[in-house]
């Protein structure tokens, strides 16, 4: 036989391990320098034992070239004598094989025997063929029939054995190599599509299912095969961390257990489309080399429980409860179905080919329709939101970090998927969008893109009213600029978003951003100007102090208010954030300045300047560069 002798050795009958056995010579030179007697006793035990199995090989040999003659028609309807001797010696072989019954292992032959074994069992199919068809209704030889019947079945039970133990050795040497990786290495580059089975094995499997299908056990045969692999490809799954899973079981589990099952799953069935599946449909094209449906059939067979199983993980998902939070992993099942689906046309048969490929289509569109509604749920997680405590300091709204993160990630990353999922599964047109004006191409924009535009036109009617919620005017345009800042800015982060949204949606935002920049200095700034007006100061070429210190006052009094009302907000964004205390402080200080320059000096020094000139133009400066850091502070002191 060619199969590995290291392997094989373990299943032969004896009185010693083969594995610490030491070679004969040694043994012999080393009972002779112990007891030079027994040592010569033992040689010539041997030596008979080596003449007799000659005997025996040659005997067999010879007595088959004369059964050959009878099973030629050479020889008539009569049975030689020399089928009982040949059964003689068949049986007096074959019992080597015997092993003890606690022991470990299958009886197997010596791979050193020259293939003797796969010679009987050839020969005892032929010899149980021709007398089972010739000599049916002959009931004088009803007892040689079966005595060749008898030897036939234990010669193919014990090829059946060795069948079983030659396939499980792939998982023996696999788990060899996990802890050699030189050793695994070298496999690799010998035997790439068949892990585990070494050129000498696959020969040797593909001899006995040839002997065995002649024999009459093709039945034995192909069920050892699949119930040997399909343990095989269990273990194989289970190493990649998937283990199988009832439906049952699945719909049962909480989100939590569920989700750690999905990057499994997703690396099994990636794995079995990429490699395992090509693997399998190799294998057994090389085992069952003469039988090329049988090889189709078997490996259909086996993979075809394998895939459901894997599509039944998937559709117990589909059929969990939803939540927004799912979607990505819905979209990772998704894109693992859709990106491998053409793995079955190229390997299975055409009829199993498009029954997995309808149930993989089904599975797809469950998941994919599914993913439009969590995404679409998306709406009604806003719309919840119904809360009536406005966010201090008019800060970025939670709702809007949440919803701008999550659609930032979902076109980041899953964009495509997406784009191709409202295209394919989606039912409608999302309803109530109302399109604006300068988006003319709304029609020619994808089902997701107008759903994202919907979803972000929510968002925005949302946060309107929440800005209502505050009672100054100035701090909802703060509110408004900061969660319209934080927008754009997402928008701009992704080039998706901005894909999806277009230029013109982009420019509207931006512009109702600086709407809401203006409408907050004119309800905060521009009034503070207004105590500099200079009109009504000037009376008949004079200016008339009590006015001229009733602006001084009221400028103070409303800077004052300025401050306490608003050295708590936020302005969250740092670039928006200069850019309002620029424009404040281009405002106000070159005006400021210019009147305290102009009115200063009608005011008395000392007492009466102190009292009504508090805050010199670098005091305001100050007090500007400290707004929007959501920090109370104290009125800048006036400097000297």
């Amino acid at each position: 036989m060619n199969h590995n002798p290291d392997k094989s050795s373990s299943f032969k009958s004896g009185d010693h391990d083969h594995k610490n056995s030491v070679p004969r010579t040694e043994s012999l030179k080393s009972s002779k320098e112990k007891d030079p007697a027994a040592a010569d006793k033992n040689e010539t035990n041997e030596q008979g034992g080596e003449a007799k199995e000659a005997e025996i090989k040659y005997t067999l040999e010879k007595a088959w070239e004369d059964i050959q003659h009878f099973l030629s028609g050479e020889e008539g309807l009569e049975i030689p004598d020399i089928i009982d001797k040949y059964l003689d010696l068949v049986e007096h072989k074959v019992s080597r094989l015997e092993v003890p019954e606690k022991s470990k292992g299958c009886p197997v032959p010596d791979p050193e025997d020259d293939g003797w074994f796969h010679k009987v069992v050839e020969q005892m199919s032929k010899l149980h063929r021709h007398v089972s068809i010739v000599f049916k209704s002959d009931s004088n030889r009803g007892p040689l029939i079966n005595r060749i019947g008898r030897i036939h079945q234990r010669v193919m039970s014990y090829l059946e054995d060795e069948f079983r133990v030659l396939l499980e050795e792939s998982r023996t040497v696999e788990a060899a190599a996990d802890q050699s990786p030189d050793a695994g290495q070298d496999q690799a580059k010998e035997e790439p599509n068949f892990p585990g089975y070494s050129k000498q094995v696959l020969a040797t499997l593909n001899k006995i299912s040839k002997l065995m299908i002649s024999g009459g056990y093709e039945f034995e045969c192909y069920e050892v095969y699949m119930v040997t692999r399909r343990n095989t490809i269990e273990e194989t799954l289970n190493k990649l961390g998937f283990e199988k899973i009832s439906l049952d079981d699945i719909q049962r589990m909480q989100w939590e257990a569920m989700e750690r099952e999905i990057p499994p799953w997703v690396r099994a069935f990636k794995e079995c489309a990429n490699i395992y599946f090509s693997a399998e449909h190799k294998l057994a094209q090389t085992i069952f080399s003469d039988n090329p449906s049988v090889a189709k059939s078997l490996f259909a067979n086996l993979i075809r429980v394998l895939f459901l199983q894997l599509l039944n993980f998937a559709e117990a998902v589909a059929l969990s409860k939803r939540s927004t939070e799912k979607l990505f992993k819905f979209l990772d099942i998704y894109e693992t179905l859709q990106d491998h689906s053409s793995a079955i046309d190229s390997l299975f048969p055409e009829e199993c080919a498009k029954e997995l490929k309808a149930e993989l289509t089904a599975t797809r569109s469950k998941i994919g329709e599914t993913a439009i509604c969590i995404f679409c749920d998306l709406e009604n997680s806003i719309k919840s939101d119904t809360g009536r405590t406005p966010v201090p300091g008019g800060a970025v709204h939670p709702l809007t970090r949440y919803t701008m993160n999550y659609l930032k990630y979902a076109c980041d990353e899953y964009k495509d998927t997406l784009e191709q999922v409202f295209k394919e599964h989606s039912t409608s047109k999302p309803r109530d969008y109302q399109g604006n004006s300068q988006s003319n191409n709304d029609e020619n924009q994808s089902p997701f893109s107008r759903h994202l535009i919907k979803i972000m036109d929510l968002l925005d009617s949302i946060l309107e009213a929440k800005s209502k919620l505050y009672k100054d005017v100035a701090l909802s345009n703060i509110f408004m600029m900061n969660n319209g800042r934080y927008i754009l800015q997402k928008i701009k982060g992704s080039p998706e978003i901005h894909q999806a949204m277009g230029d013109d949606r982009y420019k509207k935002r931006s512009y109702e951003l600086r709407n809401y920049h203006q409408s907050y200095k004119r309800e905060t700034w521009m009034k503070l100007l207004d105590c500099l007006n200079m009109e009504g100061l000037n009376v008949n070429g004079k200016v008339v102090k009590p006015a001229l210190k009733e602006r001084f006052k009221s400028f103070n009094a409303k800077f004052e208010e300025i401050h306490r009302t608003q050295s708590s907000w936020v302005v969250s964004d740092k670039q928006m954030q200069s850019e309002l205390r620029v424009s404040i402080a281009g405002v106000i200080i070159p005006a400021y300045r210019s009147f305290l320059g102009r009115f200063s000096g009608y005011l008395t020094p000392g007492r009466q300047t102190e009292k009504y000139i508090k805050f010199q133009p670098e005091d305001i400066e100050a007090y500007i560069e400290g707004l929007f850091d959501g920090s109370t502070s104290s009125m800048p002191r006036r400097k000297a």
